[in-house]
Order: structure tokens, then sequence, then C-alpha cells
């Protein structure tokens, strides 16, 4: 039987493709606050900007392609039973060939409904969105992204693929964004390995389970773990 491999992942895994992050002192972020482009404030008294800012990070986005921690996770489906919970909201993981991702903060590429947060809508042309774009529902869209102060709406699913893992995965995150890095906990017993690939020092002090720490980038170390793991589990 096939091993449940759950890989957990932050905007480290994506910053080797070179997706800006919120924490880069260059890049898109750099040029705003947060509380003005990620809020349910900002959409309220500033649309425009928190449109014409979102409208950039996918035109930003349809330049990057996967890097090789993306294609070395995709490629594990191969021998193992895996799934990727993400905090990021492109979709490298998609295009890398993963199957099964679930987006705790949303989706770049996606807009919803004001009024009703199922109607979701894929934006399949291009990276704009315009302005007065509607719902079926008549509503305002906006960016499918849950903004800073907003439930994540996904978070009961995730911890319930964590609570089945093997194996867990996790991959450059800070695990100082909650609820999201609260998800370590979620494993089902003590013995269940995790293996953290990051090359900074994420906090782990209150992680009781077997820790293996791997102070690397993901484009590095995720390929070097999952070749490791592929030759212990596949023999």
């Amino acid at each position: 039987m096939k091993k449940r491999i759950v890989v957990f992942t932050g905007a480290g895994v994506s910053a080797d493709s070179g997706i800006s992050t919120f924490r880069d002192s260059d890049g898109l972020w750099a040029n705003y606050r947060i509380e003005d482009v990620c809020t349910p404030e900002a959409l309220k008294n500033n649309r425009a900007q928190v449109i014409e800012f979102y409208n950039m990070r996918r035109k930003e986005s349809l330049t990057k392609k996967p890097n090789a921690g993306h294609i070395a996770i995709a490629e594990m489906e191969q021998w193992a039973d895996v799934c990727v919970v993400t905090q990021n909201v492109d979709n490298l993981h998609e295009q890398a060939g993963s199957t099964r991702v679930l987006h705790l903060h949303g989706e770049l590429m996606k807009l919803r409904s004001e009024r009703n947060p199922g109607l979701i809508y894929d934006i399949n042309d291009g990276w704009e969105q315009k302005m007065d774009a509607r719902g079926e529902d008549g509503a305002l869209l906006r960016p499918h992204i849950v903004f800073f102060g907003e439930s994540v709406p996904m978070f009961d699913a995730a911890c319930q693929i964590v609570a089945s893992a093997d194996i867990l995965i996790v991959v450059g995150t800070s695990l100082a964004v909650y609820p999201a890095a609260s998800l370590v906990f979620h494993v089902r017993d003590r013995q269940v390995p995790i293996y953290l690939v990051d090359p900074g020092t994420p906090d782990t002090a209150m992680i009781r389970n077997p820790l293996t720490h791997i102070k690397e980038r993901g484009a590095v170390g995720v390929p070097q773990l999952i070749e490791r793991l592929r030759d212990e589990l596949t023999k």
C-alpha cells in the first residue's frame, strides 16, 4: 500500500520561481501596505486599488514557471499517495502536475461573488479582472483570496488531510501565520515523521514528532528529500 504523504507548502516553495512574497523588501508587495490591498476594509474603501493590485499579481504570475521543488512534489505521485496543502495562491503546484491541491488562502486565478462566497469563477483568459465584473447573482466580483482578518474556510478540510498523513513534509513556511501554522499539530500521532525544508529557522519549539530540518531552499532541498524518501519507501 502506498504511503500517504502530505506536503504543506508556504511562500518559500514559490520564491524560487520568482513569486514575490509580502515579506520581500523588493518586488510587488514592497510598494503596498497589506492594510491597503489585502483586507476586507481595503476592498470596501478603495476597491479600485485592490483590484489593480491583484491584476498586477496575476500578470506577474503568468510569467512564472514551476521550479524543481514543485516538480519533485508532483512526481512523487508516481509512487506515493500525495496531497498538497498550500498557503500559496499561485497555481504552480497544478502547473507542475500535482492533482490534489488544497489552497488555504484562496486562488489568484479565480474570482468570487462578494455576496455569495460559494460562487467562484475561473479567470480563463488573461489576468485582468474588470472593475465592474459581476457574478450571475448580480453582485460584484472580488479576488478569490482570503484577506487578513477573514476566516480560513478550508482550514478544517486541511486539518483532516494532515491527520491522514503517514509522513508530513513542510516546505518554505515560517510557521508563523495562523491558523495555517497550527496544521503541524494535527498529525494523527507522535510517531508520524515531519520533514521541514526551509533555509531559515521556523518556529518548531512545539513540535513533538520526529523532526528532520533540511536547511535548503525548496528548489534544492525538496528534490533531495523526495529522492531519499523514494529510495526508502520503494525498496
